[in-house]
């Protein structure tokens, strides 16, 4: 059997780009490296691993990550001169849409390492790199990732959980089928072991997560005499396990927005009030053109249901502007929906070509000027919904979960059931509880609380 322990304690840099599913990712990785001696660096000059979690989703993603590894390169001929070494990773979707591009263009590349693979970095750093070269993974074995996580440690009050991954939408503008595949869900009883487990360290909050969770699907746990759970199931079940206070998910598709998933919104106080649900686009045109499928009226429709089932809920959103083909016209129905729907906070970006996408090839690609101007006035109307949802929190109170020190002394930091950041004078005893908080004032990225006076005596 291979030793994978080095032969000394050693440090490793991960620099994460994108989506929330990469922030896990590469809390996972620093997870299957600490057993084997791997501890955090504070910089990439200082480590002896570097790994680049990359995100293929926006334009000239691949570019960015060449552009980091040229400053690595420095980096690591300075430690070569010092007589240390330095080993560098490119991870996640750049690497498996680009693996063998990255592996001929960028030789101070040690490894390669598809999202689908990364639980193999144990064994790949146990290689020797002199007889093996580039080590290129990128095989999709979601699975034998999935069972290879199940060990974890918490790192504060709130955790994510990979409950699904992959997408079988393809939609035409994004590249996530190609670079995380299929979609694949994890059973249900990994996914309660793992819930319990961080529960078992004081978590307090999980948020459930997949390119499109809503689209979970996996059979019953024992005793359950159903034939299949879909999300509304799950969440019900990890609602029970002691210690889990708070559940959220993302990022949910409208097509797999079900009544099952909408009823437990609405009658489990544990789900937290805050969706967030991507359309894209207000034009139907557009909306066919990116292969949705859904109009922009059953979308509206759609949140008419939800609202009906948790008054209190607010939206978040994802907007692309720009995509081929879109008129001024197609554009002015995305404000009139963002307008209707009214958002608490939301996503928006200029449509960017992905190489093997089918909009890449489209014709009527938007000029870059246009989706500038357009750009802007959308997210003007956006940030004006979004501060109006802010402002009206001043004078609530809410249960806020603390998570981490404030800037200023005394001070903590935490999330609202919406998502919002809030910042509240309390002691450093009441870190990883979950407290009332008067909302008094917003400011540009928060919102400024006090704690009860009851709480505050008894903290």
């Amino acid at each position: 059997m291979t030793d994978l322990r080095p032969k000394q304690g050693k440090s490793v840099f991960i620099r994460t780009y994108g989506c929330q599913m990469n922030v896990y990712d590469s809390e996972r990785m620093a997870d299957l490296l600490k057993p084997i001696g791997y501890s955090a660096a504070d910089s990439p000059d200082d480590a002896d691993l570097v790994i680049l979690n990359t995100c293929h989703i926006r334009e000239k993603a691949a570019e960015k990550v060449y552009s980091e590894l040229g400053r690595l390169k420095r980096a690591k001929a300075n430690r070569e001169a010092d007589g240390e070494t330095m080993t560098i990773a490119v991870a996640g979707c750049v690497a498996q849409a680009e693996g063998a591009e990255i592996a001929a263009r960028a030789p101070v590349v040690d490894m390669v390492i598809g999202p689908q693979a990364y639980h193999r970095l144990p064994e790949l750093l146990a290689r020797d790199a002199r007889d093996r070269g580039v080590a290129l993974e990128t095989d999709f074995a979601v699975n034998e990732k999935f069972d290879a996580l199940c060990n974890r440690e918490a790192e504060g009050p709130a955790a994510f959980i990979t409950v699904q991954e992959g997408c079988d939408k393809f939609c035409t503008f994004c590249v996530v089928p190609y670079t995380r595949g299929a979609e694949v869900s994890r059973p249900v009883e990994a996914i309660t072991a793992e819930a319990r487990s961080l529960a078992a360290q004081g978590v307090k909050e999980v948020t459930l997560l997949g390119q499109n969770v809503n689209g979970w699907a996996g059979a019953p746990p024992a005793g359950d005499s159903s034939d299949k759970w879909r999300l509304g199931e799950l969440c019900r079940h990890l609602a029970k396990i002691d210690g889990i206070e708070r559940i959220r998910f993302t990022t949910s598709h409208p097509r797999d927005m079900d009544d099952g998933l909408i009823a437990a919104l609405g009658d489990e106080e544990k789900l937290m009030p805050y969706l967030h649900l991507p359309v894209q686009a207000g034009s139907d045109k557009i909306l066919k053109s990116m292969n949705r499928g859904h109009t922009a009226e059953s979308y509206r429709r759609l949140i008419e249901k939800i609202r009906d089932a948790r008054p209190d809920i607010a939206l978040s959103g994802d907007f692309i502007v720009g995509f081929p083909g879109e008129t001024t016209e197609d554009f002015e129905e995305t404000l009139a929906l963002v307008e209707t729907v009214g958002y608490a906070s939301a996503y928006s970006f200029k449509y960017s070509r992905r190489p093997g996408t089918p909009g890449a090839a489209m014709p009527k690609q938007v000029a870059e000027a246009e989706k500038d101007d357009r750009l802007a006035r959308l997210q003007e109307l956006l940030e004006r919904q979004r501060s109006a949802f802010n402002r009206a929190q001043i004078g609530r109170t809410m249960p806020v979960l603390f998570e981490k020190a404030g800037r200023h002394p005394g001070q903590l930091i935490g999330r609202s059931p919406y998502l919002q950041s809030v910042h509240a004078n309390a002691p450093e005893s009441m870190l990883g509880s979950i407290a009332p908080v008067t909302i008094l004032d917003v400011t540009p990225n928060a919102l400024a609380g006090a704690l009860k006076k009851e709480d505050e005596d008894a903290a």
